[in-house]
């Protein structure tokens, strides 16, 4: 977490978000709040303001939290991959199997995907526990579809990739519902990426070792 060249690279988009989404919210919590109001809440009850304001700070929490994840998971995996693999993984060979471009295709589709379901999932609203668990599940999913690309990119051979990840499937959406409670809470939803950058690299990077281990016997080889 606190090894000087990660904190070097992730700086510039923590800052970068918390100030981009700061000036966003100070123009679009009012309207965002009467709008979640109006739409799910029926708005004419004064406790819908109230639990519309709530949601509105949630909803931009996360569109911050967004764009630091898809900044760190781009930008400075590469580094903390290295980091990671230089100290605890000196003989895992490299297999270069993924791109800059497939990192920016990766975060991209993550996106996509996960912005629709979770606005759809504010029709939960009416029903608290299972809102809150759905949306533990989608933050689940989207951590490890995010990060899994970018943890395995340098190492992995191409044909490794999707071998590794659709043995490891279930671990990796483990870990996204371990990590997932962490955006949640305000400031730490802003370090929580570079958490979860790392935790996610050990969890691949110890895949693909087990994985070669098991096909070729040794780590520094591809099979």
């Amino acid at each position: 977490m606190f090894d000087a060249r990660i904190l070097a690279v992730v700086f510039a988009p923590l800052l970068g978000a918390a100030l981009l989404w700061s000036a966003i919210a100070w123009f679009a919590w009012g309207p965002l709040s009467r709008w979640i109001a109006d739409t799910f809440l029926g708005g004419d009850a004064g406790w819908s303001h109230w639990v519309a304001a709530a949601v509105a700070a949630m909803l931009l929490m996360l569109a911050a939290v967004l764009t630091v994840l898809a900044a760190v998971a781009v930008l400075a995996m590469p580094v903390i991959v290295a980091t990671v693999a230089m100290r605890d993984y000196p003989l895992l060979a490299r297999g270069n199997g993924g791109t800059f471009t497939g990192s920016l295709v990766n975060a991209m589709t993550a996106i996509i995907v996960f912005l629709p379901l979770a606005l759809l999932s504010l029709f939960l609203l009416w029903l608290p526990p299972l809102f809150a668990g759905v949306s533990m599940l989608l933050n689940a999913w989207f951590n490890q579809r995010l990060f899994r690309y970018d943890a395995l990119a340098l190492h992995a051979g191409r044909d490794e990739l999707p071998v590794v990840i659709r043995a490891a499937r279930g671990r990796l959406l483990l870990l996204g519902l371990l990590l997932a409670p962490l955006s949640l809470i305000p400031f730490v939803n802003l370090i929580a990426p570079i958490f979860a950058g790392i935790a996610f690299t050990y969890l691949c990077l110890s895949e693909l070792a087990a994985y070669r281990l098991r096909v070729t016997g040794s780590v520094d080889s591809r099979p």
